[in-house]
């Protein structure tokens, strides 16, 4: 079993890696912002609690997200691995994760890190806000998310750096040559 953190600032290229990531090593997707989004659009207690934070630009508190992503852990028997992506957020939520899946004799393999110049992620962002008509990719909510990212979201980094599973990635250049990198860096740790 495999189990893959993908980590980065919001634009960074973490959906479109993941993909190539679960179409590779047959992996179950675990987007935390998938889910939140799914919980927003049916409407739920927890969907209309998160759309506040999302749409001002904050982090959903670790105590939803954590039950969220356990909860979502136990509806899969026999899974190949997982790839978290945009998830552990905090420290917090990486220590709970750790634990939750050392109960089930489970562990992170890899932490990487997708390493993208600011202005580079603001110009995808405001590019993807008017394709998709996402909320949160204006650019005053886009700025606000990469300051907390900043702020709140790279102890994460430290957390697998002590560990010895953090793996920074360059997310400049095609698709495929940002994916061959994380290949590599997956290969190197299985």
């Amino acid at each position: 079993m495999i189990n893959i953190v993908l980590f980065g600032p919001p634009g960074s290229g973490k959906g479109t890696q993941s993909q190539k990531l679960i179409d590779k090593y047959g992996l179950i997707h675990l987007s935390t912002g998938d889910i939140l989004r799914n919980e927003i659009s049916e409407g739920t207690e927890l969907g209309v609690k998160a759309k506040k934070f999302m749409d001002a630009g904050e982090l959903v508190p670790d105590a939803d997200v954590i039950a969220m992503v356990i909860h979502k852990l136990t509806e899969y028997d026999d899974p190949m691995g997982f790839i978290f992506d945009g998830f552990p957020r905090t420290p917090e939520q990486a220590r709970s994760i750790r634990h939750s899946l050392t109960d089930k004799d489970l562990r992170i393999n890899i932490m990487i890190t997708l390493e993208v110049p600011c202005e580079e992620l603001i110009s995808r962002l405001v590019k993807r806000g008017e394709e998709t008509g996402r909320s949160d990719d204006e650019r005053s909510i886009i700025e606000k998310r990469l300051e907390v990212y900043l702020q709140q979201s790279k102890p994460v980094i430290d957390f697998y750096d002590k560990m010895r599973k953090y793996v920074a990635i360059d997310g400049m250049g095609t698709i495929d040559e940002i994916f061959d990198r994380i290949v590599c860096a997956v290969e190197a740790c299985i």
